[in-house]
């Protein structure tokens, strides 16, 4: 379906809401239309992939036909499930966008995309159109009409689509014309299917149980929260987001549910998020454990104990014991692979699925890791002595490596360095291993640990200091600074009002700081193996209210966030990057962006009393 030039522009980034059954997601535009979709899991292929190919994607639309149409898009409150609100000239239609949720750990889940349709006010007339284009639109679907809905095949999937109004099927794609009035509701639900399972059509009389039951879980689980600060709606909207990023078989946390949402329009910073990083799952870990979420800490930590016990397994002395990123099973991404038949999000190649980093170096990791684990064990019942075992094979293997040039935490894929964030990090994983080990009198080398921590310290303090700058830099050697700087009394470091910090912060904000946005790096003064530029961080910028906070300039950090939570979109979700004139930017949503919401927000809380 090609755009006319009378038609309206695609929507943007931010245009998106987004639905989830805590196994994949699903990206809902404020146009009606289901923009993004991998059935299964996060990390399948597509089958609906409009955001990153407007005319050959394919998608799930679904709007008013007559007139001019306005669309509003609100959650439900304390929920996940997204109203789609189209008003016109003629009336109202509501459209309820939802993946049923019935009960945690179910074992007999079904997964679906339910719209529920219902006419508010008048007459109202919509069109539906649904465009399956399997594995990354590299197939075609088979379609078989039956009673109740339509059979959607091809050789990697099953699709049933069920519907309580006529449709019938034009060449590849299901249509219909709705033409409801007030009161009227129809059902359209599509079903992921096995091979082996027989097709059910669903009914009108399930619409409402289904609707009642996801709600209760999501009213339910936000319920739990701890938080009752000045910003709970807010905070709870990122809880509830990190919720979806939450793989419920695996125990992972995906980064996000896109790939190839690129860093810039037209640029080739495009990559494949829906891995779980273990920098980002450990941040995720560290924002639900301060909400009081144990029991998402305790299923990532049993993922990650799995990951701990088949170390031996995946280690190399060149890589280390454990990898950067893993797949919801664990596995290490094999490949990462261009799909030139995509023509990107407005324009940007290339598409990526799959993700090189897999293979990198990324000594901060070992940081973020043995963190969470600290977290955990302060305020979750502790981590088992098996998985205690496997931890210190991680801690003797950074004993000898700790001083190896690598791609630090923003990834980069120029020659590697020895970046100061990842010798922070160092830091971290062995102040940390040192103080579990005490605190629950299990057994480790603590002096031998805490002799090499007193290296890596002083390692900062002397090689990654510019006297003439004054301040902290990016890697050994470098006249640069990192956003990740930010971070040095937030993981105790350095005391906030320590001098070096305080001239450190300074000089960050002279050269990537923008009003309260932030710059993970200058891309312009620092190579980085990948051409084009990007927009400032909104993690970063989380970042910066938070050590504003530390410093004590509370009223600047108060305003600072304030303006950062103007940048999300209408439902308050945010990408990884916001733009020069104010866009969403990256993949989306992003969790990295959310835990530093709460962690920001609750400790800005915490100070203003």
């Amino acid at each position: 379906m090609t755009r006319q030039d009378d038609q309206p522009p695609p929507p943007t980034i931010s245009d998106h809401g987004m639905i989830g059954d805590l196994r994949t997601a699903a990206l809902v535009a404020t146009d009606g239309s289901i923009d993004w979709f991998c059935p299964g899991r996060f990390d399948a292929p597509s089958v609906f992939a409009r955001i990153l190919d407007t005319d050959e994607g394919g998608s799930w639309d679904l709007r008013p036909v007559d007139g001019d149409v306005r669309a509003h898009q609100f959650y439900f409150p304390d929920s996940n499930i997204l109203n789609t609100r189209f008003l016109t000239d003629e009336g109202m239609v509501e459209v309820h966008d939802f993946m049923p949720l019935l009960k945690s750990g179910d074992e007999d889940h079904r997964q679906r995309l339910v719209r529920r349709v219902q006419c508010v006010r008048g007459d109202i007339r919509l069109q539906m159109r649904l465009a399956a284009r399997p594995d990354y639109a590299r197939e075609r679907p088979r379609l078989t009409e039956v009673e109740g809905g339509v059979l959607i095949e091809s050789s990697s999937l099953r699709l049933g689509f069920s519907t309580t109004v006529e449709v019938h099927v034009d060449g590849d794609d299901v249509m219909a014309d709705l033409h409801l009035s007030e009161g009227d509701r129809v059902l359209l639900v599509l079903e992921v299917l096995d091979a082996e399972d027989a097709f059910e059509p669903e009914t009108g009389t399930d619409a409402d149980e289904l609707f009642d039951a996801t709600n209760r879980f999501w009213q339910a689980w936000i319920g739990q929260s701890s938080y009752t600060g000045r910003w709970r709606e807010t905070v709870n909207r990122s809880a509830l987001t990190l919720k979806m990023l939450c793989h419920e078989p695996s125990g992972g946390i995906v980064a996000s549910v896109t790939t190839s949402l690129p860093e810039e329009i037209g640029g080739g910073r495009n990559w494949d998020y829906r891995y779980v990083w273990i920098r980002d799952a450990g941040f995720s870990l560290y924002a639900l454990l301060r909400l009081g979420f144990l029991e998402e800490a305790a299923a990532f930590i049993r993922w990650l104990s799995e990951r701990l016990g088949q170390q031996d397994q995946d280690s190399t002395e060149e890589l280390g014991p454990l990898r950067v990123l893993y797949d919801l099973d664990g596995n290490i991404p094999s490949h990462e692979e261009e799909l030139d038949h995509l023509s990107g999000y407005a324009g940007s190649k290339p598409v990526r699925v799959g993700n090189a980093a897999a293979g990198q170096l990324q000594l901060d990791i070992y940081g973020d890791l043995i963190d969470s684990i600290y977290l955990y064990n302060k305020y979750g019942p502790g981590i088992s002595y098996d998985a205690w075992k496997d931890l210190r094979r991680l801690v003797d293997w950074l004993l000898d490596h700790w001083d190896a040039k690598d791609a630090g935490m923003w990834e980069s894929r120029d020659e590697p360095r020895q970046h100061t964030t990842s010798r922070l990090m160092e830091w971290v994983a062995l102040e940390r291993a040192v103080r579990v080990a005490r605190q629950r009198g299990l057994p480790g080398d603590i002096t031998k640990w805490s002799r090499v921590r007193d290296e890596i310290y002083a390692n900062v303090m002397e090689e990654c200091w510019d006297d003439d700058l004054q301040s902290f830099v990016q890697a050994t050697g470098s006249d640069t600074v990192d956003a990740g700087l930010l971070l040095m009394p937030q993981v105790k470091f350095v005391a906030p009002q320590d001098p070096r910090f305080l001239s450190t912060l300074k000089v960050i904000e002279e050269r990537l700081v923008t009003d309260t946005l932030v710059f993970r790096y200058d891309v312009e003064a620092v190579s980085d193996g990948v051409s084009g530029g990007e927009g400032t961080f909104s993690l970063c910028s989380f970042w910066y209210v938070e050590a504003l906070t530390r410093v004590g300039r509370i009223a600047e950090a108060r305003l600072a966030l304030e303006k950062m939570m103007t940048y999300a979109n209408h439902l308050g979700l945010f990408a990884e990057q916001i733009g020069l004139n104010g866009e969403q930017l990256g993949n989306f949503p992003q969790a990295f962006t959310h835990l530093a919401l709460i962690s920001a927000a609750h400790n800005l809380d915490r100070e203003l009393g």
